[in-house]
C-alpha cells in the first residue's frame, strides 16, 4: 500500500514507518519535528513562528490584525508541496490537528487530504477535543487538567489544552469525525474518553521500534541514578513540580544511596542518551497508561515512574509495580515509593527485565505496523 503519515507526536509516525517499510510498504512521513525534540521527517514543515523573536512578530501580528503567521507559513509550505500529497492507499493522522495551525487554516489543509485520497484514519495522540473535554468534566479521577484545577500553574500554562474547547477547535474537530473512515486511541489515557464512541476503532499502542534501544543491564552495586526530564512548557501538567518535591526530600534522606540528575527541553536523541547511566526515570504523574518516554526508557530496562494505573493493570493483566512504578500525583506517596526501590536494589533489576519483555510484547513495531494495516484493510 502507499500510505501517508501525516503529523507527529513524540515518535509515534516515525516508528510506525520503520514497521511499514519493513513489511514492503511505500511510506511518506510529514511533521513539523514536533518542536525541540527534533523528530525526522520525510517533508518537514519548519515552524520559524513558533520560538524566539519571530514568535513576538506573530504576536504582536495577531493582536494587531488577527493574521496568525504560523498558520499562513504551514499553508505556504503545503501548497508548495501538495502534489505529493495525494493519490494515497491510507492517510493516517496523528491527531485531529496534525499541521498545528488555527482550524480555519487546518480545516482548508485538511480538506484537500479528504479530497485527493481513499481513506483517511485518525490517532488520538496528544490532546484533542474529546480527551480534554474528557478531562474537564472530571470524569478521570485525575488527568491532564487536575493541577489547573489545583491551581498549580496559570491559565497560561493550560492553555494549549483549553484551547480545544473553543468554537473553533470544536468545529474542526466535528469537520475532522465526519470525513475520517474511524480513529485509534493510542493508549488508556485516550482510549477512556473515546469508549463507546461510534468510530472509535480500539486502542492501538504506542509502535516502538527496538532496534533503537537496546536492552541496558543495571548494575546496583553502586549510587542509584534517578534521572528528570523535564519539559518546561509541560512542566505542571506533567507534574514536573510534584517529581521534584519527591526527589528533594529522597535527597535530603538518602543522599549516600542516590544520584539524582535533571535536565531541561533536551532534543530527543541527546534525551535518549542522557539517561544511559540511570537506573530510575521520572515521567509523568497525570497519565493512566505510558507515553514514548516512558516505553523507550522500559524498552532499555529502566525503572519507570509513569502512568500505570489500575485500568492498564486490568488491561493488560499485570500486578501493580510490575513492569512500571504508578505516579500518583502525591510527592509523599511517590518519595515512599522511591525509597522502597533505592533500599531494595534486588527490585530494581526485576522490574527493569520485565519492563523490556512488555515493550517487546505489546509495543513492537513491527507487531503494531501489522495490526495498523488489518484494520486499515478491513474499512
Amino acid at each position: 500500500m502507499k500510505i501517508l503519515l501525516l503529523g507527529e507526536y513524540n515518535a509515534s509516525h516515525f516508528n510506525l514507518k520503520q514497521g511499514l517499510l519493513a513489511l514492503g510498504h511505500e511510506v511518506l512521513l510529514v511533521g513539523h519535528g514536533d518542536g525541540f525534540k527534533k523528530r525526522p521527517a520525510d517533508i518537514l514543515f519548519k515552524q520559524k513562528f513558533q520560538v524566539g523573536f519571530w514568535y513576538y512578530i506573530r504576536r504582536v501580528v495577531h493582536v494587531l490584525s488577527g493574521i496568525d503567521l504560523n498558520s499562513m507559513n504551514i499553508a505556504r509550505q503545503f501548497r508548495i508541496n501538495q502534489d505529493k500529497f495525494r493519490g494515497f492507499d491510507v492517510v493516517q493522522l496523528i491527531n485531529e490537528r496534525p499541521f498545528g495551525c488555527l482550524p480555519k487554516t487546518e480545516t482548508k489543509l485538511l480538506s484537500f487530504i479528504f479530497k485527493h485520497n481513499q481513506k483517511v484514519f485518525l490517532l488520538s495522540n496528544g490532546t484533542d477535543y474529546i480527551s480534554v473535554k474528557f478531562a474537564l468534566e472530571g470524569k478521570y479521577r485525575y488527568g491532564i487538567l487536575t493541577p489547573y484545577f489545583n491551581k498549580r500553574g496559570t491559565r497560561k500554562d493550560f492553555l494549549p489544552a483549553l484551547i480545544y474547547l473553543s468554537a473553533g477547535h470544536k468545529a474542526l474537530h466535528k469537520f475532522v469525525y465526519r470525513n475520517i473512515k474511524g480513529v485509534f486511541s493510542s493508549d488508556l489515557d485516550y482510549f477512556l474518553p473515546l469508549e463507546g464512541h461510534p468510530k472509535h476503532l480500539g486502542l492501538m499502542p504506542h509502535p516502538i521500534w527496538l532496534e533503537n534501544l537496546p536492552f541496558q543491564s543495571l548494575d546496583t552495586s553502586k549510587k542509584i541514578v534517578i534521572f528528570h526530564g523535564i519539559n518546561s512548557k509541560n512542566y505542571f501538567k506533567k507534574g514536573n513540580d510534584i517529581f521534584e518535591e519527591a526527589l528533594k526530600k529522597l535527597q535530603l534522606t538518602h543522599s549516600d544511596k542516590v544520584i539524582i540528575k535533571t535536565v531541561r527541553d533536551l532534543p530527543h536523541q541527546i534525551y535518549l542518551e542522557s539517561y544511559n547511566d540511570a537506573h530510575i526515570i521520572m515521567d509523568m504523574v497525570y497519565a493512566y497508561d505510558q507515553g514514548y518516554n516512558a516505553l523507550e526508557g522500559m524498552a532499555k530496562g529502566k525503572v519507570v515512574f509513569t502512568g500505570a494505573e489500575k485500568e492498564w493493570l486490568d488491561y493488560y493483566q499485570l500486578k501493580e509495580d510490575q513492569v512500571a512504578i504508578n505516579a500518583l500525583p502525591d510527592a509523599n506517596q511517590i518519595y515512599e515509593k522511591l525509597c522502597g526501590l533505592v533500599e531494595n536494589p534486588e527490585r530494581i533489576t526485576s522490574i527493569g527485565k520485565a519492563a523490556r519483555a512488555f515493550v517487546e510484547k505489546i509495543h513492537d513495531a513491527h507487531l503494531i505496523a501489522s495490526r495498523s494495516v488489518r484494520i486499515w484493510q478491513a474499512h
